[in-house]
């Protein structure tokens, strides 16, 4: 097949990749309906995805991944420069030399009897300058067609590179699937990215945590941009103003929920109403009016299925009725999927996503349960067919940035919402949030777990520089968007919930905005500013009595211990650590006395 492109440092890369992996062809990827078409019924065909009922799920089909290889390989991914600092405490490192070795030495002869597929993407709006064009060379078809959801792909990405443009090398082979031959490569000083070993989202899509995370992070320190592991939301208020939040949280604390928000009954009749830029990742510059504005580079969602109904989340239950793909939840009898806390009854039987019958109950030889979904069960669905999707999404010059939120999942520490007093107060906050284990995660239950601006495993460079690189962005901007951390999360001391989440997290957002405008005053105290609770709208909540007070109260006594925590964490980085964090970190310290 004639490459459809004049650029000659793309064709020799793609011809260099071919000699290695000798796939019986190559095929270049136009990003056409036709195209699309003839994937599908080529990947139904070997078995690579089934169709799911076209009546219920038009357009969907389903996949199941090898047991193995279902989730991202966190302990197989590594940072590949030539000195071991660069990449810093917080990523794995290996020598480019090496990298390249051994994952050629897996690819070599691998796609015989393949097809390698030629992907060009853009992630973000095609020609934007905020976007950045990758390649992706790939041996499945599953990444194909999860790329043409997840990204801008095809022929109008080639016309924008043209003939001398730069891109993203983004080279994946399944290999024979062996989690002992399997790795997952970033050489961010050679602007590539090789995977190996693996089909699992994570570690397959390359355009999603590789470059639009790893990679972009490293780009955004070098050129003087973002790019962050946070939601982008806006919120039109009354008075038909909308004002865009972004916010970073680790898993399992809300993250796609918060982004599809639906308000709740009285703030809708106030007229409020949400839009939905992105619930995964946010690429932030400094534009000519001194303020911070971003895009999503992504161009669908990539979401966890378990938990996902009608009340979490009603618009990404919407979202994926059609034009989707699910990848290890459980099917049923009539080619529809279940998960674990999905909608409506649980199936009296089904397939489970290894393949095998499932009945409720089943256990295994442990006499733990089986489940019918994969705990990290996804669904792939076009962001466009979201009911809240912003009308902002394909805007090249992306939305002004108002607030900027970090939260965790914090049983008894954090209060429901504060303020940091400055810029540099806030990159603190962002550097020590933390979320406790749940029943459902690996690990000790309540154990902390430090998760820096949620970019633990996503940072493509030393940390310690990650953080001052944040600090300088703050003495750039002119407009500094005010910066909050949130906690969905408290319980009483019986371990249940204060606080109802989901859609109620807008009355939080409110007083966010009437922050940002100085519209409400707020309590000073050692951790930030904290809201007066007459100026949280609780209008239909029926909160017993003295729960908000509870929610936003602060022990100096547990705080003290956080602290002393931060500073042994702090510890890791050596002397590379920032003093502008040190200095907030002893500045908390006076302030707890």
């Amino acid at each position: 097949m004639k490459p459809p492109t004049s650029n000659k440092k793309l064709i020799a890369w793609v011809n260099e990749m071919a000699k290695l992996a000798h796939p019986d062809k190559v095929v270049w990827i136009d990003g056409s309906e036709e195209e699309k078409k003839r994937l599908e019924e080529e990947a139904v065909s070997t078995g690579e995805l089934q169709d799911l009922n076209s009546k219920k799920l038009p357009g969907c089909f389903y996949h199941r991944s090898d047991p193995s290889d279902v989730a991202r390989s966190e302990n197989l991914t590594f940072i590949c420069t030539r000195h071991k600092n660069e990449a810093g405490p917080n990523n794995n490192w290996m020598s480019p030399k090496e990298g390249y070795r051994k994952a050629k030495e897996i690819l070599s002869g691998s796609m015989k009897k393949r097809t390698l597929y030629v992907i060009p993407f853009s992630m973000g709006p095609v020609g934007s300058s905020f976007s950045k064009i990758g390649v992706e060379l790939t041996d499945s078809i599953y990444v194909v067609l999860n790329m043409r959801i997840m990204a801008r792909i095809g022929n109008s990405v080639l016309d924008h590179l043209g003939p001398t443009g730069n891109f993203t090398k983004c080279m994946h082979g399944k290999a024979d699937l062996d989690i002992n031959k399997r790795l997952i490569l970033h050489f961010p000083e050679d602007n590539a990215i090789w995977s190996v070993g693996s089909g699992y989202g994570g570690n397959a899509l390359l355009g999603k945590k590789c470059l639009a995370l790893r990679i972009a992070s490293f780009l955004g320190r070098k050129e003087g941009w973002m790019a962050e592991h946070m939601l982008i939301l806006g919120i039109e208020k009354p008075n038909g103003q909308i004002q865009y939040i972004a916010a970073a949280f680790p898993s399992a604390c809300g993250k796609t929920n918060l982004a599809m928000l639906v308000p709740p009954e009285s703030l809708k009749k106030k007229g409020y109403r949400i839009w939905t830029v992105g619930d995964d990742i946010a690429w932030m510059r400094i534009d000519s009016d001194g303020g911070l504005w971003a895009i999503n580079p992504e161009a669908g969602f990539f979401g966890v299925a378990p938990g996902t109904n009608s009340k979490s989340n009603p618009n990404a239950v919407r979202t994926i009725q059609k034009n989707s793909i699910y990848t290890n939840v459980a099917l049923k009898s009539d080619m529809t999927v279940w998960w674990e806390g999905a909608d409506g009854e649980i199936p009296k039987e089904a397939i489970n996503w290894k393949g095998n019958p499932w009945k409720p109950g089943m256990v295994d030889e442990s006499g733990n349960p089986i489940r019918a979904a994969h705990p990290n069960s996804r669904f792939t669905a076009p962001i466009t067919q979201c009911p809240s999707i912003s009308f902002r999404m394909e805007q090249h010059h992306g939305v002004p940035i108002s607030a900027i939120l970090f939260g965790g999942r914090r049983a008894r520490l954090a209060p429901l919402v504060y303020e940091s007093f400055d810029w540099n107060h806030g990159v603190y906050v962002g550097a020590t949030i933390a979320s406790e284990k749940t029943a459902a995660q690996e690990g000790v239950v309540g154990e902390v777990r430090r998760d820096p601006m949620a970019m633990l495993p996503f940072c493509g460079y030393n940390m310690s520089n990650y953080f001052q690189h944040w600090i300088d962005i703050g003495k750039r901007l002119e407009k500094k968007p005010k910066i909050f951390h949130v906690n969905w999360f408290r319980t009483d001391k019986n371990g249940n919930f204060l606080w109802p989440g989901f859609g109620e997290n807008l009355r939080v957002l409110e007083w966010v905005l009437n922050r940002c405008e100085e519209k409400v005053s707020a309590q000073k105290t050692a951790i930030g500013y904290l809201p007066n609770p007459k100026d949280i709208d609780t209008t239909g909540l029926n909160l017993p009595k003295g729960t908000l007070n509870e929610l936003l109260s602060v022990d100096i006594h547990e705080w003290r211990k956080e602290q002393d925590d931060h500073e042994k964490y702090f510890k890791q980085f050596g002397s590379s650590l920032p003093q502008a964090i040190w200095r907030e970190c002893h500045l908390l310290k006076r302030r707890l006395g």
